[in-house]
């Protein structure tokens, strides 16, 4: 059995330190379109382009179903109508606290954010984990899991 050390490109690092700064880069400016594009309203109120621009374009979104924007969201335009629903939902969305956990392509993240209801005005702190992909600079999936989907539903419906 050969016990002489293993050589280690001295490239390699380098490169998974670049990947993990577009990583965290794109998913920076999603968050913050994404928190811009709630607040102007949604479609036909607020670009999407910034959005847009995060995305590949056979990206996908697999959002909890018992939410009202609940579903599977494919494509940059069905990240846009899955955008669209959550603005109609909400009003405001301010990230309190964002930790990034990267390893190669995935990425997890744990969202802690305040929102305010659109139609009750009610607000609502709570925590999002997403694993989301990052391949070559874009959003190719994501997956959010919600701390908890009944709170979100109460906040959001008139009593």
């Amino acid at each position: 059995m050969d016990s002489s050390p293993t050589a280690v490109s001295v490239t390699e690092p380098r490169r998974d330190v670049r990947a993990r700064g577009d990583a965290l880069a794109v998913l920076q400016k999603f968050y913050a379109a994404e928190a811009a594009y709630i607040a102007a309203g949604g479609m036909g109120k607020a670009g999407f382009d910034e959005l847009a621009g995060c995305l590949h374009p056979e990206v996908v979104m697999y959002q909890a179903p018992g939410l009202p924007y609940g579903g599977t969201w494919h494509g940059p335009r069905g990240i846009e109508e899955f955008m669209a629903a959550m603005s109609e939902a909400w009003q405001s969305l301010e990230f309190l606290e964002q930790r990034f956990v990267v390893d190669g392509d995935s990425v997890v993240v744990l969202n802690r954010g305040r929102l305010q209801a659109r139609a009750t005005g009610r607000t609502l702190e709570t925590s999002v984990m997403q694993l989301i992909t990052v391949k070559d600079g874009l959003i190719t999936e994501m997956h959010p899991f919600y701390w908890d989907t009944i709170a979100v539903a109460e906040a959001l419906h008139r009593q």
